[in-house]
Protein backbone atom coordinates (compact mmCIF):
# COMPACT_ATOMS: atom_id res chain seq x y z
CA UNK A 1 0.00 0.00 0.00
CA UNK A 2 1.68 3.46 -1.54
CA UNK A 3 0.33 6.34 0.28
CA UNK A 4 -0.70 9.56 -1.96
CA UNK A 5 -2.15 11.78 0.83
CA UNK A 6 0.20 13.76 1.51
CA UNK A 7 4.03 14.88 1.27
CA UNK A 8 5.54 14.69 4.07
CA UNK A 9 4.99 11.09 5.53
CA UNK A 10 8.50 9.98 5.33
CA UNK A 11 10.82 11.02 7.51
CA UNK A 12 13.53 13.42 5.71
CA UNK A 13 16.50 13.29 3.44
CA UNK A 14 19.57 11.73 3.97
CA UNK A 15 21.16 14.93 3.83
CA UNK A 16 19.57 16.40 6.87
CA UNK A 17 19.86 13.22 8.74
CA UNK A 18 23.69 13.55 8.32
CA UNK A 19 23.83 17.20 9.17
CA UNK A 20 21.88 16.32 12.40
CA UNK A 21 24.26 13.52 12.66
CA UNK A 22 27.46 15.52 12.84
CA UNK A 23 26.18 17.89 14.90
CA UNK A 24 24.87 15.53 17.27
CA UNK A 25 27.03 16.24 20.31
CA UNK A 26 27.51 19.59 19.43
CA UNK A 27 26.33 22.03 22.26
CA UNK A 28 24.48 25.46 21.15
CA UNK A 29 22.73 28.28 22.69
CA UNK A 30 18.84 28.21 22.97
CA UNK A 31 15.92 29.97 20.90
CA UNK A 32 17.63 30.25 17.81
CA UNK A 33 20.57 32.53 19.21
CA UNK A 34 22.93 29.94 18.86
CA UNK A 35 26.12 29.66 16.14
CA UNK A 36 24.26 27.79 13.52
CA UNK A 37 21.65 29.51 13.66
CA UNK A 38 23.18 32.54 13.30
CA UNK A 39 24.97 31.45 10.26
CA UNK A 40 22.24 29.03 8.17
CA UNK A 41 20.43 33.24 8.69
CA UNK A 42 22.97 34.68 7.01
CA UNK A 43 23.45 32.12 4.37
CA UNK A 44 19.58 32.87 3.55
CA UNK A 45 19.54 36.67 3.52
CA UNK A 46 22.58 35.71 0.62
CA UNK A 47 20.42 33.69 -0.79
CA UNK A 48 17.51 36.47 -0.37
CA UNK A 49 20.00 38.80 -1.75
CA UNK A 50 18.39 40.74 1.26
CA UNK A 51 20.46 41.44 4.39
CA UNK A 52 17.66 43.63 6.02
CA UNK A 53 14.87 41.03 6.49
CA UNK A 54 13.93 39.47 9.80
CA UNK A 55 14.13 35.16 9.81
CA UNK A 56 12.48 33.15 12.35
CA UNK A 57 12.40 29.58 12.56
CA UNK A 58 9.07 27.52 13.57
CA UNK A 59 8.01 24.17 14.04
CA UNK A 60 5.35 23.63 11.45
CA UNK A 61 3.10 25.44 9.21
CA UNK A 62 -0.38 26.21 11.32
CA UNK A 63 1.57 27.27 13.80
CA UNK A 64 3.33 29.75 11.71
CA UNK A 65 0.32 31.35 10.19
CA UNK A 66 -1.07 31.56 13.75
CA UNK A 67 2.12 33.50 15.05
CA UNK A 68 2.19 35.55 12.12
CA UNK A 69 -0.92 36.17 11.63
CA UNK A 70 -2.04 36.87 15.47
CA UNK A 71 1.21 39.39 15.63
CA UNK A 72 0.01 41.14 12.66
CA UNK A 73 -3.59 42.26 13.14
CA UNK A 74 -5.28 44.33 15.96
CA UNK A 75 -7.77 42.82 17.79
CA UNK A 76 -10.51 43.70 15.82
CA UNK A 77 -9.03 42.83 12.52
CA UNK A 78 -9.13 40.22 10.14
CA UNK A 79 -7.33 38.58 7.41
CA UNK A 80 -9.03 37.66 3.68
CA UNK A 81 -8.24 34.51 2.01
CA UNK A 82 -9.67 32.11 -0.54
CA UNK A 83 -12.64 30.21 0.29
CA UNK A 84 -10.13 27.01 0.18
CA UNK A 85 -7.61 28.68 1.56
CA UNK A 86 -5.65 26.38 4.56
CA UNK A 87 -6.39 28.72 7.05
CA UNK A 88 -10.34 28.83 6.06
CA UNK A 89 -10.35 25.14 5.59
CA UNK A 90 -7.57 23.11 6.96
CA UNK A 91 -6.55 24.27 10.54
CA UNK A 92 -9.22 23.60 12.88
CA UNK A 93 -9.89 27.10 13.16
CA UNK A 94 -6.34 28.55 14.78
CA UNK A 95 -6.55 32.05 13.37
CA UNK A 96 -10.01 32.04 15.00
CA UNK A 97 -8.96 30.85 17.69
CA UNK A 98 -6.85 33.90 18.42
CA UNK A 99 -10.19 36.48 18.05
CA UNK A 100 -9.23 37.15 14.57
CA UNK A 101 -12.08 36.68 11.50
CA UNK A 102 -10.67 34.67 8.63
CA UNK A 103 -12.53 36.95 5.47
CA UNK A 104 -13.22 34.67 2.74
CA UNK A 105 -13.54 35.11 -1.14
CA UNK A 106 -14.26 32.61 -3.81
CA UNK A 107 -11.71 32.11 -5.67
CA UNK A 108 -10.56 31.46 -9.13
CA UNK A 109 -8.97 27.84 -9.32
CA UNK A 110 -7.53 28.42 -5.63
CA UNK A 111 -6.48 31.71 -6.30
CA UNK A 112 -7.49 35.40 -5.13
CA UNK A 113 -7.32 38.10 -7.58
CA UNK A 114 -7.26 41.68 -6.87
CA UNK A 115 -10.35 42.83 -7.34
CA UNK A 116 -11.78 40.84 -4.50
CA UNK A 117 -9.71 42.12 -2.16
CA UNK A 118 -11.09 45.47 -3.47
CA UNK A 119 -14.15 44.39 -3.73
CA UNK A 120 -14.28 43.12 0.32
CA UNK A 121 -12.63 46.50 1.32
CA UNK A 122 -14.80 48.98 -0.22
CA UNK A 123 -17.45 47.43 0.42
CA UNK A 124 -15.92 47.43 4.33
CA UNK A 125 -15.61 51.08 4.16
CA UNK A 126 -18.37 52.38 2.37
CA UNK A 127 -20.53 50.99 5.10
CA UNK A 128 -21.97 53.60 7.67
CA UNK A 129 -21.88 51.28 10.45
CA UNK A 130 -18.51 49.83 9.77
CA UNK A 131 -17.38 49.67 13.28
CA UNK A 132 -20.03 46.94 14.00
CA UNK A 133 -17.72 44.71 11.50
CA UNK A 134 -14.71 42.91 11.73
CA UNK A 135 -12.06 45.41 9.66
CA UNK A 136 -9.92 43.64 6.37
CA UNK A 137 -6.35 44.36 7.27
CA UNK A 138 -4.15 41.33 5.87
CA UNK A 139 -4.41 38.80 3.02
CA UNK A 140 -3.08 35.93 3.27
CA UNK A 141 -3.08 33.33 0.23
CA UNK A 142 -0.63 30.30 -0.08
CA UNK A 143 1.68 29.15 -3.12
CA UNK A 144 1.09 26.62 -4.47
CA UNK A 145 -2.97 27.22 -3.25
CA UNK A 146 -4.93 24.59 -1.77
CA UNK A 147 -5.37 23.00 -4.91
CA UNK A 148 -1.95 22.95 -6.00
CA UNK A 149 -1.88 26.05 -8.60
CA UNK A 150 0.38 28.66 -8.48
CA UNK A 151 0.76 32.37 -8.79
CA UNK A 152 2.78 33.76 -10.97
CA UNK A 153 5.44 36.56 -10.12
CA UNK A 154 3.39 39.11 -12.23
CA UNK A 155 0.20 37.56 -10.05
CA UNK A 156 1.90 38.31 -7.04
CA UNK A 157 3.12 41.70 -8.20
CA UNK A 158 -0.31 42.25 -8.87
CA UNK A 159 -1.72 41.30 -5.27
CA UNK A 160 1.38 43.26 -3.69
CA UNK A 161 -0.01 46.29 -5.55
CA UNK A 162 -3.69 46.29 -4.48
CA UNK A 163 -2.25 45.64 -0.75
CA UNK A 164 0.00 48.73 -1.29
CA UNK A 165 -2.63 50.84 -2.19
CA UNK A 166 -5.07 49.69 0.47
CA UNK A 167 -2.03 49.97 3.26
CA UNK A 168 -2.49 46.28 4.28
CA UNK A 169 0.25 43.31 4.56
CA UNK A 170 0.09 40.34 1.84
CA UNK A 171 1.35 37.38 3.94
CA UNK A 172 1.98 34.17 1.64
CA UNK A 173 2.45 30.85 2.98
CA UNK A 174 5.19 28.71 1.17
CA UNK A 175 4.39 25.42 3.23
CA UNK A 176 5.35 23.84 -0.78
CA UNK A 177 7.12 26.86 -2.10
CA UNK A 178 9.55 24.59 -3.58
CA UNK A 179 7.56 23.21 -6.01
CA UNK A 180 6.78 27.06 -6.94
CA UNK A 181 10.33 28.04 -7.39
CA UNK A 182 11.38 24.48 -9.20
CA UNK A 183 8.04 25.68 -11.82
CA UNK A 184 9.94 27.70 -14.26
CA UNK A 185 6.78 29.36 -15.64
CA UNK A 186 5.78 30.95 -11.92
CA UNK A 187 9.25 33.31 -13.15
CA UNK A 188 10.06 33.55 -9.42
CA UNK A 189 12.87 33.20 -7.60
CA UNK A 190 13.83 33.49 -3.88
CA UNK A 191 15.29 36.92 -4.22
CA UNK A 192 11.62 37.91 -5.61
CA UNK A 193 9.81 37.10 -2.67
CA UNK A 194 11.24 40.29 -0.19
CA UNK A 195 9.88 42.87 -2.45
CA UNK A 196 6.45 40.53 -3.77
CA UNK A 197 5.60 40.06 -0.18
CA UNK A 198 5.70 42.03 3.58
CA UNK A 199 5.98 38.45 4.43
CA UNK A 200 6.18 34.59 3.85
CA UNK A 201 7.54 31.23 4.50
CA UNK A 202 9.87 28.95 3.64
CA UNK A 203 8.71 25.68 3.84
CA UNK A 204 10.70 22.39 4.71
CA UNK A 205 8.00 19.69 6.66
CA UNK A 206 6.36 19.18 3.12
CA UNK A 207 9.97 19.25 1.47
CA UNK A 208 12.28 16.76 2.27
CA UNK A 209 12.44 18.36 6.00
CA UNK A 210 12.43 16.73 9.74
CA UNK A 211 9.63 19.55 10.68
CA UNK A 212 10.30 23.18 10.72
CA UNK A 213 9.42 25.98 9.02
CA UNK A 214 11.09 29.27 7.75
CA UNK A 215 9.10 32.28 8.11
CA UNK A 216 10.64 35.43 6.21
CA UNK A 217 9.54 39.22 7.70
CA UNK A 218 10.51 41.71 5.31
CA UNK A 219 8.15 44.73 6.43
CA UNK A 220 9.95 46.50 8.60
CA UNK A 221 6.79 47.47 10.94
CA UNK A 222 5.80 44.19 11.66
CA UNK A 223 9.55 43.00 12.65
CA UNK A 224 9.94 45.03 16.34
CA UNK A 225 8.78 42.29 19.05
CA UNK A 226 7.59 40.00 16.96
CA UNK A 227 9.81 37.15 19.35
CA UNK A 228 7.57 38.20 22.15
CA UNK A 229 4.60 36.32 20.11
CA UNK A 230 6.70 33.56 19.11
CA UNK A 231 7.15 32.53 22.74
CA UNK A 232 3.57 33.28 24.07
CA UNK A 233 2.54 31.04 20.99
CA UNK A 234 5.00 28.64 22.24
CA UNK A 235 6.73 28.92 19.01
CA UNK A 236 10.35 29.75 20.11
CA UNK A 237 12.10 26.27 20.54
CA UNK A 238 14.56 25.97 23.20
CA UNK A 239 16.06 23.80 20.11
CA UNK A 240 16.30 26.18 17.40
CA UNK A 241 19.18 25.05 15.94
CA UNK A 242 17.18 21.70 15.45
CA UNK A 243 15.43 23.52 12.26
CA UNK A 244 17.72 25.90 11.67
CA UNK A 245 20.46 23.38 10.51
CA UNK A 246 17.77 21.39 8.39
CA UNK A 247 17.92 24.77 6.50
CA UNK A 248 21.50 24.35 5.84
CA UNK A 249 21.57 21.16 4.45
CA UNK A 250 18.50 21.89 2.31
CA UNK A 251 19.89 24.61 0.82
CA UNK A 252 23.35 22.93 -0.14
CA UNK A 253 23.85 22.11 -3.49
CA UNK A 254 20.48 23.51 -4.43
CA UNK A 255 18.92 20.96 -2.37
CA UNK A 256 15.63 22.40 -2.05
CA UNK A 257 14.79 23.63 -5.61
CA UNK A 258 16.07 19.58 -6.63
CA UNK A 259 13.88 18.10 -4.08
CA UNK A 260 10.41 20.36 -5.60
CA UNK A 261 11.92 19.66 -9.01
CA UNK A 262 11.35 15.88 -8.76
CA UNK A 263 7.78 15.92 -7.31
CA UNK A 264 6.84 18.61 -9.87
CA UNK A 265 8.31 15.76 -12.56
CA UNK A 266 6.77 13.10 -11.17
CA UNK A 267 3.21 14.96 -10.85
CA UNK A 268 3.63 15.91 -14.34
CA UNK A 269 4.12 12.81 -15.51
CA UNK A 270 0.71 11.48 -14.03
CA UNK A 271 -0.81 14.24 -15.14
CA UNK A 272 0.62 13.82 -18.93
CA UNK A 273 -0.67 10.06 -18.86
CA UNK A 274 -3.78 10.25 -17.33
CA UNK A 275 -4.58 12.88 -20.03
CA UNK A 276 -3.89 10.23 -22.77
CA UNK A 277 -6.94 8.46 -21.19
CA UNK A 278 -8.96 11.25 -21.80
CA UNK A 279 -9.26 11.36 -17.75
CA UNK A 280 -10.17 15.35 -17.12
CA UNK A 281 -9.14 17.67 -13.85
CA UNK A 282 -10.66 19.21 -11.36
CA UNK A 283 -8.07 22.45 -11.48
CA UNK A 284 -4.44 22.31 -13.86
CA UNK A 285 -1.79 20.53 -13.17
CA UNK A 286 0.70 23.31 -11.74
CA UNK A 287 2.64 21.89 -9.12
CA UNK A 288 3.16 18.38 -7.06
CA UNK A 289 -0.52 17.86 -6.21
CA UNK A 290 -3.11 16.66 -9.21
CA UNK A 291 -7.13 16.47 -8.52
CA UNK A 292 -7.90 13.78 -11.78
CA UNK A 293 -11.59 13.25 -12.10
CA UNK A 294 -12.31 9.38 -12.20
CA UNK A 295 -15.12 6.88 -12.02
CA UNK A 296 -16.08 6.12 -8.85
CA UNK A 297 -15.82 2.37 -9.61
CA UNK A 298 -12.35 2.90 -10.63
CA UNK A 299 -11.67 4.63 -7.61
CA UNK A 300 -12.35 1.74 -5.63
CA UNK A 301 -10.35 -0.46 -7.01
CA UNK A 302 -7.20 1.71 -6.85
CA UNK A 303 -7.69 1.92 -3.04
CA UNK A 304 -6.39 -1.63 -2.34
CA UNK A 305 -3.35 -0.60 -3.56
CA UNK A 306 -2.82 2.78 -2.79
CA UNK A 307 -3.99 5.62 -0.17
CA UNK A 308 -5.33 8.83 -1.61
CA UNK A 309 -8.10 11.75 -0.37
CA UNK A 310 -11.78 12.00 -2.46
CA UNK A 311 -11.88 15.64 -2.79
CA UNK A 312 -14.81 16.71 -4.54
CA UNK A 313 -17.84 14.64 -5.59
CA UNK A 314 -18.60 15.18 -9.31
CA UNK A 315 -21.62 13.51 -9.81
CA UNK A 316 -23.14 9.82 -8.55
CA UNK A 317 -20.59 8.36 -10.44
CA UNK A 318 -17.49 10.46 -10.87
CA UNK A 319 -15.41 11.84 -8.05
CA UNK A 320 -11.98 13.89 -7.76
CA UNK A 321 -9.44 12.57 -5.97
CA UNK A 322 -6.10 14.35 -5.15
CA UNK A 323 -2.75 12.63 -5.59
CA UNK A 324 -0.25 14.53 -3.63
CA UNK A 325 3.23 13.44 -4.49
CA UNK A 326 6.14 13.61 -2.29
CA UNK A 327 9.92 15.05 -3.04
CA UNK A 328 11.06 10.83 -1.87
CA UNK A 329 7.85 9.31 -4.23
CA UNK A 330 9.90 6.55 -6.22
CA UNK A 331 9.81 6.82 -10.33
CA UNK A 332 8.79 3.09 -10.34
CA UNK A 333 5.65 4.11 -8.26
CA UNK A 334 4.77 6.59 -10.39
CA UNK A 335 4.74 4.38 -13.01
CA UNK A 336 3.18 0.96 -11.73
CA UNK A 337 0.34 3.48 -10.86
CA UNK A 338 -0.03 4.44 -14.27
CA UNK A 339 -0.24 0.81 -15.19
CA UNK A 340 -2.65 -0.13 -12.29
CA UNK A 341 -5.04 2.13 -13.61
CA UNK A 342 -4.88 1.02 -17.33
CA UNK A 343 -5.65 -2.36 -15.77
CA UNK A 344 -8.32 -1.16 -13.79
CA UNK A 345 -10.02 1.58 -16.37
Amino acid sequence: MFSFRNDYSELCHENILKKLAENNHAQFDGYSDDVASKRVISQLKTILDNQDVDIHFLSGGTQTNLVAISTILKPYQGVIAADTGHIATHETGAIEATGHKVITVKAENGKIKPYMIKSVIDEHYSDDSREHATQPAMVYISNPTELGTVYTRDELADLKTICKAYDIPLYMDGARLAQVLANKDTNISLKDLPNLCDLFYIGGTKNGALFGECLVISNENYKKDFRYNLKQRGALLAKGFSISLQYEALFEDDLYIKLGAKSNKNAKYIADELKKLNIKFLVPVESNQLFPILDNKLIEKLRKEYLFYTWQIIDENNSAVRLCISWDTPNEIVKKFIEDVKKYI
